[in-house]
């Protein structure tokens, strides 16, 4: 590994320009100014994803959600477009798919995951995106939308292929915000919602499983638990399991099979799934000291979320300036997530756990002031996720404090 002296600057590579991918670049060059820093991704614009949920529900509008990447990195920050070819960690070099070479001393992999809907037989094809749709790209949101302004009527199935996958609440936000719009559209008692899950329960959590095992019983939705698809069929508009189980639809939300990106897979870097072994508690790969994975791009267990990306690159950062003064890395990530869910009507649940701890009742992130309820559903959670928005634009991607701290608290929930 090439060592920063006087005239060569150490130099950082970060792969993708999302949300991890920001907040790193934009974090160095402010706490490590002599590096040098360079970003990769395949183009120029950046996406708000949780504001995905609320397109076709009419709560966001598209340009809402989508912004031009270069105003939210830091002056000096390198970004380079361009769709990456492979990694060779031995050469520690990036090969570009036009044939551009780039070096560095460390690598940061942070590349997300993504919808694939080419994984499941019959899933994509005449009806993609108008009977069989999802809500985890741009797209995809939009044609929801469209989707659902023409229902009138039927079975609307809500489907997870499999487990990991981008923000595991989003699915069940989806289902009970469906479960509002049509009630306000006047039409609930003609639609039947079915919420399908390869899970034994609504959730992965056991006890955030029961709560929202509540609400969808209180909704009257059905659920169809332990399903793991094998197949679409769009002529018969059904969909089958392995044990040979079929669930009818008039309209499918899917949420496809989630995959890192096919580099990590063509370099030898990655798992079945194309993310990225590491380190859970230091995001270093378990194959190479200097490459790091950071975001969804990583296997680490614990959910795929912005919330994760956040505590973990403050994590990473304090572990970065260590390697950088030439010291062991001392700081431990503990899994920490939170995650609002949309339970309809104006109100939101509020999850906040670990590694090693599940989801508790209290308040947060003061305890008994909150403003925020643990576990239970309140307007000011709702009002929360849909001022965050805001936040994420011009607080979280240009690096700045959120005054959270990256471990997760038990000050204010109830451990009894």
């Amino acid at each position: 590994m090439n060592n920063s002296t006087a005239t060569t600057a150490t130099s950082l590579l970060v792969l993708g320009g999302g949300t991890a991918g920001t907040m790193i670049a934009n974090k160095v060059r402010k706490q490590l100014p002599e590096w040098s820093v360079t970003v990769v991704d395949k183009d120029d614009v950046h996406d708000y994803q949780p504001g995905y949920l609320f397109i076709p529900f009419g709560m966001n509008e598209p340009e809402q959600i989508r912004k031009t990447k270069r105003p939210f990195f830091a002056d000096g920050v390198n970004l380079v477009m361009g769709e990456i070819d492979v990694v060779d960690p031995e050469a520690q070099k990036v090969t570009l798919e036009d044939g551009r070479v780039l070096g560095y001393d460390y690598l940061v992999i942070a590349t997300g995951t993504t919808p694939r809907p080419d994984q499941t037989e019959g899933m994509l094809g005449p009806e993609w995106h108008q009977s069989v749709t999802e809500f985890y790209t741009y797209d995809g949101a939009i044609a929801t939308r469209a989707a659902l302004e023409k229902f009138t009527g039927g079975r609307l199935v809500v489907h997870i292929t499999e487990l990991p996958f981008k923000c595991p609440v989003a699915p069940l936000e989806f289902t009970f915000l469906a479960d509002d719009y049509f009630t306000k559209k006047g039409i609930r008692d003609q639609v039947e919602i079915v919420f399908v899950t390869p899970l034994d329960g609504a959730f992965t959590k056991p006890v955030a499983s029961r709560e929202l095992g509540y609400k969808i019983d209180e909704k009257k939705i059905t659920l169809e638990p332990d399903f793991m698809i094998e197949s679409v069929d769009q002529e018969a508009k059904v969909i089958r399991s392995y044990d040979e189980r079929e669930v009818a639809y008039d309209l499918l939300v899917t949420v496809p099979l989630n995959m890192g990106a096919d580099f990590v897979a063509r370099s030898g870097l990655g798992d079945e799934l194309n993310y990225v072994p590491v380190d859970k508690h230091t995001f270093r790969s378990t194959a190479h000291d200097n490459i790091f994975a950071l975001g969804d791009a990583s296997n680490i267990p614990t959910s795929k979320a912005g919330s994760v990306a956040h505590f973990s690159v403050d994590v990473f950062m304090d572990n970065l300036k260590q390697l950088a003064a030439g010291e062991e890395m001392t700081h431990s990530f503990d899994g920490h997530a939170n995650c609002f869910v949309e339970s309809g009507h104006g109100k939101a649940l509020l999850l906040d756990f670990n590694y090693d701890t599940e989801p508790l009742t209290g308040t947060f992130p003061l305890p008994k002031v909150g403003p925020m309820q643990l576990l239970k559903e309140s307007r000011a959670n709702h009002l929360g996720k849909l001022a965050f928005r805001h936040i994420y634009w011009n607080a979280l991607l240009p690096g700045r404090p959120l005054g959270l701290k990256a471990d997760m608290s038990m000050a204010g929930k109830n451990t009894e």
